[in-house]
């Protein structure tokens, strides 16, 4: 790997992994402000009075969560560079292919899983927002008051960490510019990260919901070509490292 400047590496991992922590937290970080007095105010709009109501709160979103499926993406690939540091060659050879098959094999079923849930629940969503007045309302009193500021203030942070992983692998060695598969992933989990913050502010509050789980769609088919590519690339690992194995000479 040349000049390959360990410190920042390491510092490179750290940064891709508080991305993941972030994400997967985002459900707590984000969410569960009091939403009913704009409950009461959107169905005054729809010419309905719910009289008062409590302990309503504001939806946390699967967006942000859903990136992390993405991002554990990148976070495994940098893992691997630093596996490098510490194991020989010849033994990161054997054991990286098996372990990503494993990795990919696992990335799959939860993107599965969580894609079956987003759809399901967009699916409620749009049911629900497209039956006035009461369907309606019981959507605004589970979904209608997204805390776009919140969720925009962890996007901004994600997205800066995000940038100072990627800088920070370049400054670690140049020539990882030259892996188009990593590019392709930086750029895809940036791009994926603006996306997500776009639809947060593409259309009024009371339709965030529904776009937060659009990109928690998108998300996870994402992960899931993703998944597939890590499938696909580890098995030319696994064959050449049987090859190997098997011309060693035998005791």
């Amino acid at each position: 790997m040349g000049e390959l400047r360990k410190p920042l590496l390491l510092l490179a991992l750290l940064a891709i992994a508080l991305v993941v922590g972030v994400e997967l937290g985002a459900s707590l970080l984000v969410g569960g402000g009091d939403a009913g007095g704009a409950l009461r105010a959107s169905a005054g709009d729809l010419g309905v009075d719910v009289g008062e109501v409590g302990r309503i709160s504001e939806p946390s979103g699967r967006g942000t969560g859903h990136l992390a499926l993405i991002d554990v993406v990148a976070l495994w690939t940098t893992g691997l560079f630093c596996l490098s540091l510490v194991l020989p060659d010849r033994v990161q050879g054997r054991i990286q292919g098996v372990a990503t098959l494993v990795f990919a094999v696992l990335l799959i079923l939860a993107a599965l899983v969580l894609l079956v849930t987003a759809f399901v629940e967009l699916t409620v969503m749009v049911s629900l927002f497209l039956a006035p007045p009461f369907g309606t309302l019981a959507y605004l009193a589970l979904w209608g008051f997204f805390p776009v500021g919140e969720a925009s203030l962890l996007l901004g942070l994600v997205l800066l960490l995000k940038l100072v992983w990627a800088g920070l692998l370049i400054a670690a060695q140049p020539r990882f510019l030259q892996n188009k598969g990593l590019v392709l992933l930086a750029l895809t989990t940036l791009l994926c990260t603006v996306l997500l913050e776009f639809l947060h502010r593409l259309a009024p509050v009371v339709v965030t919901s529904i776009l937060d789980d659009v990109g928690a769609v998108v998300f996870a088919v994402v992960a899931l070509i993703w998944a597939v590519v890590l499938l696909v690339g580890s098995i030319p690992a696994i064959v050449k490292a049987v090859r190997v194995t098997a011309a060693l000479p035998t005791r």
